[in-house]
């Protein structure tokens, strides 16, 4: 069929049905699907938020406003932390967040977001898309009606604020410090209080003196809420989170709802918007980081190599009882390292063996 007949077709299909339609239901007589969109971020926040704001408008404009999309970020619609159950229920129909906020609902969501020691966002792009990790990471949400999609990337985190330098794994008893996911996980093995506190409660907890320190994500976003003011010493790296990897997630029954061309659409506007927010990250972080160095007092402390060492084999020992006690769980992981040993194979020669290059004493430029 002509697109220009298609189009006539169209509309007087939908202006038949908008004659009988109710009142109640204006966007289903125009022909219009509605997308409501919730997020675990706040409202307009460098990254995570403005990236909310890019996918919403993307989708409007890219279908012709065949999809109008009402955005609503962390506390707008539901908190943070209810974005899942949210779309899984049918109250909204897509999520932005990321996966470890979400471990009650199936512990090997951890995988999706970060592992300590595990893979950088590349390498976990690549398990997702090549490696097996997409399907039963599709296998986990299909039982609670949604269909994921791989978000934007942050890159590798820092190591956390705190109030005062940690030299040693006995530094970290007693502390009351947020952590999400499986570096939370690691740290309570350690005596820590760990909480999982969404972004926007993070600085008040620190003020109100909730908790003694926090990681969040890197210099830029970090910057922007103001962490110095409280915490002097910032600690790399970040060993919990190597490569974090963002989430989308639709209803189920919403995405079967659309046209081939529409799911094609709104897949192509996510994937586009990987790209650009994730480079974002390393696009914004070099001059942040320096800001909170020379303007705020900042003082950068790097995890002693022996720390580093006992971090790397107690996070093993959590990852593996971990799967050991959960069978979906065990089906990750085993996945997971099997694609993380052969990346850090050719990871360890290409881009680690050029970064050392890069560090050699000579003159450039």
């Amino acid at each position: 069929m002509k697109r220009r007949k298609f189009l006539g077709h169209t509309a007087v299909v939908g202006a038949t049905a908008a004659a009988t339609a109710t009142v109640s239901a204006p966007a289903i007589s125009q022909g219009i699907k509605e997308l409501k969109f919730v997020t675990a971020f706040p409202k307009n926040f460098p990254g995570l938020g403005t990236s909310a704001n890019r996918v919403a408008a993307r989708i409007e404009a890219a279908t012709d406003g065949r999809i109008k999309v009402r955005l609503f970020n962390a506390g707008e619609l539901v908190p943070a932390f209810g974005v899942f159950d949210a779309v899984s229920q049918g109250n909204a129909e897509m999520y932005y967040a990321a996966e470890y906020y979400f471990p009650n609902k199936s512990k090997a969501l951890n995988f999706f977001t970060a592992v300590p020691y595990g893979m950088t966002h590349l390498e976990t792009y690549a398990w997702m898309l090549h490696g097996g990790g997409m399907e039963l990471w599709e296998d986990i949400h299909s039982d609670f009606g949604m269909k994921p999609f791989p978000a934007p990337a942050t890159g590798v985190q820092m190591g956390g604020w705190l109030k005062k330098k940690i030299n040693k794994l006995d530094d970290f008893k007693g502390l009351k410090f947020r952590m999400p996911g499986l570096g939370g996980e690691v740290l309570r093995s350690l005596g820590v209080a760990v909480v999982n506190l969404p972004g926007g409660e993070i600085f008040p907890a620190l003020q109100s003196g909730a908790i003694d320190g926090s990681e969040w994500v890197g210099p830029w976003h970090d910057l922007a809420f103001g962490f110095y003011k409280i915490c002097k010493h910032y600690h790399w790296p970040g060993f919990h989170e190597p490569g974090t990897v963002g989430s989308y997630s639709l209803n189920r029954k919403f995405w079967d709802s659309l046209s081939k061309s529409e799911q094609a659409i709104v897949e192509a506007v996510l994937k586009a918007e990987v790209f650009e927010q994730t480079v974002e990250y390393d696009g914004q972080s070099p001059a942040a980081l320096d800001k909170l160095v020379t303007a705020h007092g900042v003082q950068l402390h790097k995890y002693p190599d022996d720390l580093m060492t006992e971090l790397g084999r107690i996070s093993g020992e959590v990852i593996n009882d971990l799967a050991a006690g959960d069978e979906v769980s065990k089906k990750v992981w085993d996945s997971y390292r099997t694609f993380r040993k052969t990346a850090v194979g050719w990871s360890k020669i290409g881009l680690q063996g050029y970064m050392n290059a890069r560090e050699l004493p000579f003159k450039y430029g």
